[in-house]
């Protein structure tokens, strides 16, 4: 059996090393996309990481492919229906840092309700002052979480120990769980007209895309603070750039944009074929909020600790050792025959 890594890094490496000799592995630093895909048409199984873009163009290459093992938790960067079309597995991490991701959304918070970027930059070269660096406490404050899974349930968790008042919105409420950590359930409008602060915590899907629209920023607290630390595409880029131009979104923290693949690719924008098949103005408005004072943006990096990556790297590997035995474990794609194949 033969095992592609695309976006490999060598940190990951002693992981996969205990799938050795019994399956051969092969590291690729890029991610996989259609222009390569035909150079790894032998791999049984694959092992993306987010910046892959496995389509139908990039699938019908890859002949041998039997499993996709995402590193990821989130899979809206593989087409499953064709997956299971054409009897192709697809596995995940369902749970890697619910804590990691957590704790980013309140480093994001912390640095825009303490001004620490600023105060930074001023303390380096502007006197030792404190003036202009006001900010505001999170106790009292109302934040509203949408998506309660494991990290919404942890944001929740450490909310309340900053003496936060939480509401939270999901298409699958558990009244247990609010009652044992202390929030209520509201609809999203509500949520959206009531809270302080917003975060969100749902998977990108047709039914989430722009979820935060202009419709939905105009149904918003005056001066709502908004982190993203989920998917891009959650957020209408060039409506929160409108919101916070107005001011009717104070400050944002963002670990993900709706246009970053593109930022990470912008050499291809010369191409007219790439051009055409991309909404240039999600890109542009992303970099518009790369560069607004109000605005904190990290590079998807919320998962990125060393535990995190070592979990994410530990299921991934048992994930392809149990499919190998016959037992596949974390499906979110299953084959619904042997397909065309």
């Amino acid at each position: 059996m033969k095992l592609v890594v695309f976006e490999a890094e060598p940190r990951e490496a002693p992981a996969f090393d205990a799938l050795k000799p019994m399956i051969d592995v092969q590291w690729v630093d890029e991610p996989l996309t259609a222009d390569n895909a035909a150079d790894y048409a032998d791999a049984d199984v694959i092992s993306p990481f987010i910046y892959s873009k496995i389509d139908a163009q990039a699938l019908e290459k890859l002949t041998a492919l039997k499993l996709i093992a995402t590193r990821s938790t989130g899979y809206d960067h593989i087409d499953t229906a064709w997956c299971a079309d054409h009897g192709v597995m697809v596995s995940n991490v369902p749970s890697y840092g619910e804590n990691t991701v957590a704790e980013h959304v309140f480093a994001l918070l912390l640095a825009l309700s303490h001004r620490l970027l600023e105060g930074v930059q001023k303390a380096r070269s502007d006197g030792f002052s404190p003036d202009g660096l006001e900010g505001f406490d999170l106790a009292g404050k109302t934040l509203g979480v949408v998506g309660t899974g494991n990290i919404g349930r942890h944001v929740i968790r450490i909310a309340k120990g900053f003496e936060m008042e939480v509401v939270a919105t999901d298409l699958y409420p558990d009244s247990a769980v609010a009652e044992t950590l202390g929030f209520r359930y509201v609809p999203l409008d509500e949520l959206l007209a009531c809270a302080d602060i917003i975060t969100l915590h749902t998977p990108a899907t047709p039914g989430t895309e722009h979820l935060l629209d202009a419709a939905a920023f105009a149904r918003m607290k005056e001066g709502v603070v908004l982190i993203n630390t989920a998917r891009g595409s959650l957020i209408d880029s060039r409506a929160l750039v409108g919101g916070l131009k107005s001011g009717k979104v104070a400050a944002a923290g963002l670990d993900v944009l709706s246009g970053e693949p593109l930022i990470r690719e912008e050499a291809e924008l010369v191409s007219s074929a790439f051009i055409s098949q991309h909404d240039l103005s999600d890109l542009l408005a992303d970099h518009v909020l790369l560069r607004m004072p109000n605005v904190i943006i990290t590079p998807h990096s919320a998962f990125n600790t060393r535990e995190a990556v070592g979990r994410i790297a530990a299921t991934t590997v048992a994930n392809i050792r149990t499919f190998h035995e016959g037992k596949p474990q974390n499906l979110v794609a299953a084959p619904k025959g042997e397909g065309d194949r």
